[in-house]
Formats: C-alpha cells, structure tokens, sequence
C-alpha cells in the first residue's frame, strides 16, 4: 500500500510540473478548449497506465508531450476518417437523391467558375499556385510546402497575399 502511495504522489508531483504546458501545448495543436481538455484527459489516463514502466526521470517530460502528440495524432486521424466517409460515402448517397441542377444555374455557376479561374491567372504565378495547388488540386499546405520546395511560412505568405489580391476582384462576381 505504501509503493502505491508513493507512485500515486510521484506522479501527481510530474502532473503538477508539466501538466499546465502539456495541456498549452495540446491546445495549440487542436484550437478547441473542450476538446483540448478531453485530450489532456486521455494523456493523463495514458501517462498513468504507463508511468511504473519509465525509469529515467530526466525523461518525463518528452515522455509527456510524446504521448500528447500520439493523442492528437489518433483524433486526427479518427477525424479523417470521419471526413473522408463523409466526403464520399454520404455524398454519392445523397447525388442519387437530389434532382440536378436546373439548366439556367448549371450555366451561371459554369460561367462563375470560369470567372474566378480568369481572376486567379490574373495573379503573379507565385501567387497562383499555391492557390491553384490548394483549390483545385486539394493538396494541403504541407503537401504545397514540399512540392514546391519552400517553407511552411512562405507557402502560408503566399496564400494569405494572394486571397488578400483576389478579394477586391472577386466582389465584382458576387
């Protein structure tokens, strides 16, 4: 009973020094209090499950945010999958459900489309592929990133400057 009492106070000591930065730092990996605080949860329960099993203490830490991150990364993944069904599965089911589009706005939304694809090869052609690349190819910023050999902030530069060019061009097609 005695052991049990010092693992249960051994690990509380490690929640209370680096719980508040594991919790900041799943924060700001998700952007959502609520689901940030049930990460942190699991994290903890996981910490506990596994924390006779960790004999350096120098290690704790990296231990800690280590397993927040595999956290983070199997909601991701879960959301994803979550998504993709969504993307596909409902969308084919519900394509054999709705009427097609009427005539006159599968013209004006053909039409739109040109509209904006004319807009955006009006850009300067750093600006024009990474929004190209994200739009119509449906890569995502890191996939960007490593096509076209640059940096994450350089690929995120070029997106916000060019929506930042695109904006006062699109208002005249709304």
């Amino acid at each position: 009973m005695k052991m049990l009492e010092g693992f249960s106070q051994s690990f509380e000591e490690l929640v209370k020094g680096h719980g508040k930065a594991i919790f900041n730092y799943i924060f700001s990996l998700v952007k959502h209090k609520e689901l940030a605080e049930d990460l942190y949860q699991e994290v903890l329960l996981s910490a506990y499950l596994a924390y006779p099993s960790i004999k350096e203490k120098s290690k704790y830490k990296s231990w800690l945010f280590t397993i927040a991150i595999n956290k983070c990364r199997d909601y991701w993944r879960k959301e994803n999958k979550s998504k993709h069904f969504w993307r596909e599965e409902v969308y084919s089911y519900s394509v054999t459900f709705e009427p097609a589009f009427i005539p006159e706005e599968e013209v004006l939304h053909k039409f739109s489309a040109e509209q904006m694809a004319e807009k955006i090869n009006l850009l300067p052609e750093i600006y024009r592929n990474p929004i190209y690349l994200y739009y119509y190819q449906d890569l995502t910023l890191v996939e960007i990133a490593r096509k076209s050999n640059l940096p994450m902030s350089t690929v995120k530069t070029r997106m916000k400057r060019a929506k930042d060019r695109l904006r006062p061009k699109m208002l005249s097609l709304a």
